[in-house]
């Protein structure tokens, strides 16, 4: 028997802020980024709450990957306001934290029932919607997926205006972690059809506003519909889980501090070649691996060529590094600039170690052995 459901209630749309001078909370930790309150933009989430009579008060030490320091510190500050309700506002990392420091709260004291609602100011991590949760070591450079109904949130809010401001590289980066989430949801091995719906529809979402919404961050409808398909990934891989391009990238980003986003659309069209053995000198076959048929639906969602399988596989990975290549996404390790190269190197081994721990290389269509993972690293290098 497979379950399917949705947890989170979900408000979208314009408007939908509206929604915070409604709840029934009066007694608010928002926990925050810096620049969500330097920038002016917290203002759009204490204005609803004073309307509504809540108090509250801000904990914006959130910084990216999670670290486990600044969740400590954010746990201290839950158990001494004893809040009613939790309103995570950023991006994946401060939502991620806000699940965090909401769990680990509820193992150190007995916090009662306190509602968690996400507000994510970037469309991509999915994250409002999931019951997973990333958090970083920073000493041990490690990322440690963290996977419990309890980190799913009670409600998110989806708002075209706390993404209006979003620069094009971050816009780029999040949006193709939102496709990322999509096609790997898509192709797992825990797929269902209520995850391959959710997950088609983000697909085709990505493929027409993606590029719009990176081309002018001020065309609002794009805003509002990669915000919708950010979410509509998270609920996809929420059921049907992820793969090892969210393996490897996590340990780019625990190593190197690569963003997220950014490291799955760098490693994504060499995972694809892997998953379904399609790579450039491929000749058709009377039998492929069943992934490749999927990769074919997503590439028939996005319009591309589909006159065999082998080239609707290579016309997907043409696609995302056309995406790559016009977003300023860049197509290698190398060309990030800020890595060296022998330390790169050093470090495959170990990342490679970790990628097959990882929670999302169980569901990957494929079963990678540490070699073909540190393959795959060491061609990330150079393209």
């Amino acid at each position: 028997m497979e379950t399917f459901g949705i947890k989170t209630q979900i408000h979208f749309g314009e408007g939908s802020l509206k929604r915070l001078a409604d709840m029934p909370y009066k007694r608010v930790l928002i926990i925050t980024d810096p620049f969500v309150v330097e920038s002016g933009m917290l203002q759009l989430i204490t204005g609803p709450l004073e309307s509504g009579n809540a108090q509250y008060e801000v904990y914006s030490n959130v910084v990216p990957d999670a670290p486990i320091d600044k969740i400590a510190d954010g746990v201290r500050k839950f158990l001494a306001y004893r809040p009613e309700a939790v309103l995570a506002v950023g991006g994946g990392s401060a939502i991620d934290s806000s699940k965090a420091i909401r769990e680990f709260a509820s193992k150190l004291e007995n916090i009662g029932e306190v509602a968690l609602i996400a507000i994510p100011t970037t469309s991509g991590t999915g994250s409002e919607v999931t019951s997973f949760a990333v958090v970083n070591d920073a000493e041990a450079q490690i990322k440690y997926p963290l996977v419990s109904e309890r980190l799913t949130a009670e409600e998110a809010i989806l708002d075209a205006e706390l993404v209006m401001s979003v620069p094009p590289a971050v816009t780029a980066d999040t949006g193709m972690d939102a496709f990322t989430h999509a096609l790997e949801a898509y192709v797992s091995t825990a797929h269902n059809e209520f995850s391959a719906a959710l997950a088609e529809k983000a697909v085709e979402i990505c493929g027409v506003f993606l590029m719009r919404a990176y081309l002018d961050g001020n065309d609002k409808h794009a805003r509002q519909k990669m915000h919708v398909a950010s979410c509509m990934a998270g609920l996809a891989f929420n059921s049907a889980g992820l793969g090892i391009t969210h393996s490897m990238a996590h340990q780019l980003g625990a190593v190197f501090h690569i963003p997220h986003g950014r490291a799955n659309a760098m490693l994504l069209p060499h995972i694809i070649e892997f998953n379904s053995d399609i790579n450039i000198r491929s000749r058709s076959k009377k039998e492929y691996p069943p992934v490749v048929k999927r990769y074919a639906n997503i590439a028939h969602i996005l319009g591309l060529s589909n006159y065999n399988k082998v080239m609707s596989v290579r016309s997907l990975v043409n696609w995302v590094q056309f995406m790559q290549k016009e977003m300023n996404i860049p197509l290698s390790v190398e060309e990030i600039g800020t890595v060296q190269k022998d330390l790169y190197f050093a470090s495959i081994e170990k990342m490679a170690d970790a990628a097959l721990k990882d929670a999302c290389t169980t569901t990957n269509p494929r079963v990678p052995t540490k070699n073909e993972i540190m393959m795959i690293y060491a061609k990330l290098w150079s393209f």
